[in-house]
């Protein structure tokens, strides 16, 4: 594949990384001014502990990063990692420890709260490091950039004195958005209080924008002159979602549906600001197994390492690369399928054509953090097989007697041969043990189900030697035989799986025979008979 082929194909993809790609390429049809690397940037606020829905937004643009290098044939980019920790604490988030130590500080930034944790400096350091721990887990390239930073050592305030000398045209775009009640206290700039710490939601008089000298009235009724610089105050939400634009120079940021509103009013205000509105995607939001939204502070959302327990890293970066315009649950029932999927679609990558291998999530995984390499490897094993295997087991299942159980299917299997295998084998572990395992209930077959077992097992003592394939082909021709009255096939594999395994659903009964072993699959049937 020649370079030129890759950029052409991708300016006809229909693939949502390379749809979003273009609006840049439109956006700087020459590239960036000066050869200066489009930026990319991606939001995060520390007042809960980072869950998959934060990470997804820097895989997520990750993409788009990459799709956009493909596109251009190299053109230079950067990825800015921005967490919003000047922002005042609103309320204490329900899974946290102490959260007497939050309380005690609401209103006051979250970089200048004790941690409850008692393990960094602050409580948004301790947020921040967590994010970062996973980014880099992953190996993404990605600057952070923390917002206390920036107004603690006055990066911002030549940004924050544009904001001062434009807070009547601002004004005007915010207010006619507000209810009454709320226009009489709105200020674009909120003071941090000199006594307290915390930060006001009062009006502002702008004294002199260019030293950033602002007027306001403290909680104690005293009127404070002070700078608006050094960290001594910082913006609402939507204005500094616009300075920060405006500040760093940012091409492009995507959000969630839930902000689609600041999107508006934060794109008037950075054109009011002399910069311009960032390209970008609006996502749909993730819900919980209720069909509820997943909250940060209500943290009913799963977390980064639960997906990591119940899965492995490549399924998650699948799960969030569908379909990002589509609200989609996000619980532990839908990390078996995300697994299996990954590795089909990895499986063909190698065989498509190019503009096929463009629309295959795995192209763009490959290559979020890579090079590219691995398409076309697959798994000799799929995880809904190892979750039947190990289902059978039980909740006390190991590695070693899943990988002995393996032997009968993989060549040389043993964990260092098979890393990727080895992956799903713990993952597999963990899901049967907390999941599976509890709720398995095997029923007492019927009258015609147990000729037909008595059948399957008379046929597997007559084998020497069988494949998977000449298994099932055994399991069909029992259950198309009339003499056992079953209506259809999924009856039979229905009562396959109620009988065997204890679950209403289950795997090709001739891969699982196969890998379970013909002498053990027989003493199931006969613990099945005797029930």
């Amino acid at each position: 594949m020649t370079e030129n082929a890759l950029i052409e194909a991708a300016r006809v993809s229909k693939a949502w990384p390379f749809q979003e790609a273009q609006k840049l390429l439109k956006r700087f049809p020459q590239g960036k001014p000066d050869g200066a690397p489009v930026l990319f940037e991606t939001g995060y606020g520390p007042s809960g502990l980072p869950h998959i829905g934060t990470f997804q937004e820097v895989l997520r643009t990750t993409l788009v990063r990459r799709a956009y290098e493909a596109l251009t044939g190299g053109a230079p980019t950067r990825l800015v990692a921005f967490s919003d920790d000047m922002d005042g604490l609103r309320k204490v988030p329900d899974n946290i420890p102490n959260a007497d130590v939050l309380a005690a500080n609401l209103g006051k930034p979250l970089s200048r709260i004790p941690d409850p944790f008692g393990t960094h400096e602050s409580f948004a350091h301790h947020n921040n490091a967590m994010l970062r721990e996973f980014l880099d887990r992953f190996g993404f390239d990605y600057e952070f950039v923390s917002a206390s930073d920036r107004y603690n050592s006055g990066a911002f305030d030549a940004a924050l004195a544009r904001v001062l000398e434009c807070n009547q045209a601002i004004l005007d775009v915010m207010l006619p958005t507000l209810r009454e009640e709320r226009r009489r206290t709105y200020s674009p700039v909120l003071p941090v209080s000199p006594t307290t710490g915390v930060v006001l939601q009062v009006p502002v008089e702008v004294i002199d924008a260019a030293s950033g000298m602002i007027r306001f009235t403290d909680e104690d009724g005293t009127v404070v002159e002070q700078s608006a610089f050094g960290g001594k105050a910082k913006l609402q939400w939507k204005v500094d979602w616009a300075m920060r634009w405006f500040a760093l120079g940012v091409d492009y940021e995507m959000c969630g549906k839930d902000l689609t509103d600041s999107v508006t009013q934060s794109g008037k205000i950075v054109q009011v600001l002399g910069g311009r509105k960032p390209e970008g995607l609006i996502y749909e939001l993730f819900l919980d197994e209720n069909g509820e939204k997943i909250s940060k502070s209500k943290g009913n959302g799963l977390t980064i390492d639960q997906w990591l327990t119940y899965g492995t890293e490549e399924s998650l970066g699948f799960y969030l690369f569908r379909e990002p315009k589509s609200a989609k649950q996000l619980h532990a029932g839908v990390i078996p399928k995300a697994v299996d999927e990954y590795w089909q679609f990895r499986g063909n990558l190698a065989g498509q054509a190019l503009d096929k291998q463009l629309g295959n999530p795995v192209w763009h995984l490959l290559r979020a953090n890579g090079g590219g390499e691995g398409a076309g490897d697959t798994v000799p094993v799929t995880f809904s097989l190892l979750l039947n295997l190990v289902g059978v087991l039980g909740a006390d299942a190991t590695a070693e007697q899943v990988w002995s159980y393996l032997g009968n299917y993989v060549a040389d299997a043993n964990p260092q041969a098979h890393p990727d295998l080895a992956e799903m084998v713990r993952a597999a572990l963990a899901t049967n043990r907390d999941f599976i395992a509890p709720t398995l209930q095997r029923r007492a077959p019927t009258e015609n189900e147990a000729a037909a077992l008595t059948d399957l097992d008379t046929q597997l003592a007559a084998l020497g030697g069988a494949t998977a394939e000449d298994l099932q082909n055994i399991v069909y021709e029992i259950g198309k035989n009339e003499a056992y009255g079953f209506e259809n096939l999924r009856d039979w594999f229905k009562a396959l799986y109620e009988t065997l395994l204890g679950s209403p659903q289950g795997p090709r009964m001739g891969s699982f025979i196969a890998l379970y072993g013909v002498p053990e699959s027989r003493k199931l049937i006969a613990e099945a008979l005797s029930a």
